[in-house]
């Protein structure tokens, strides 16, 4: 499926009957609580599973997924999915390595949010991004996002997270312009998240 950016790919409430795999681009997941307020989970990409709740029984999405680029695709019925995880193992390895780096992930970031201030848990984010891992380039970008957002995953305000990006970009950690698309993260902002 191709999904243009803005596009909703599922709406938190709507049926949990499908599996996405991103192909290409970047998808947005967040949640609403009862009152209203929006908190951005995460942001998801190439070869990302979108919509594992279906696989772990809720009737409906907990959560809701938004593209953030022009994405493809790939929607995998619940039952198929199913019967695929049952009938091959190394799906069924790969599929359940994919769901425990996840939740491994997922208590990083709690560990972070309790932790380490504001403005390392934005450079984290920044990097886990671009997928450094302290190998490979020296430089990759990543699709531009709203301060806003950056401000819900890192647990703040837009204008700490302004003000950090500012810093950043000062720094020589990351550059970006203001009509740029991308933000290019530089190997640097690594060595600022470790020391």
């Amino acid at each position: 499926m191709s999904f243009r950016k803005g596009q909703v790919i599922f709406a938190q409430g709507d049926a949990s009957d499908a599996v996405f795999v991103i192909q290409t681009g970047s998808v947005r997941l967040s949640a609403r609580s009862k009152g209203g307020k929006q908190a951005t989970l995460d942001i998801l990409s190439d070869e990302d599973f979108v919509g594992k709740d279906s696989i772990a029984g809720q009737p409906v999405r907990t959560s809701s997924a938004k593209a953030l680029t022009d994405c493809r695709i790939l929607r995998i019925e619940k039952k198929a999915m199913m019967l695929a995880l049952a009938e091959e193992a190394a799906l069924a390895n790969a599929f359940s390595a994919y769901v425990l780096a996840r939740n491994l992930r997922y208590q990083q970031d709690l560990v972070d949010l309790r932790c380490n201030p504001s403005e390392k848990r934005l450079a984290c984010i920044l990097l886990r991004l671009s997928r450094f891992d302290g190998d490979g380039p020296h430089e990759t970008t990543i699709p531009k996002i709203s301060q806003g957002t950056l401000a819900e995953m890192v647990g703040t305000t837009r204008s700490r997270v302004s003000f950090f990006m500012n810093r950043f970009k000062d720094s020589g950690f990351i550059d970006y312009g203001a009509k740029s698309e991308v933000v290019r993260v530089r190997h640097s902002l690594l060595d600022f998240y470790t020391q």
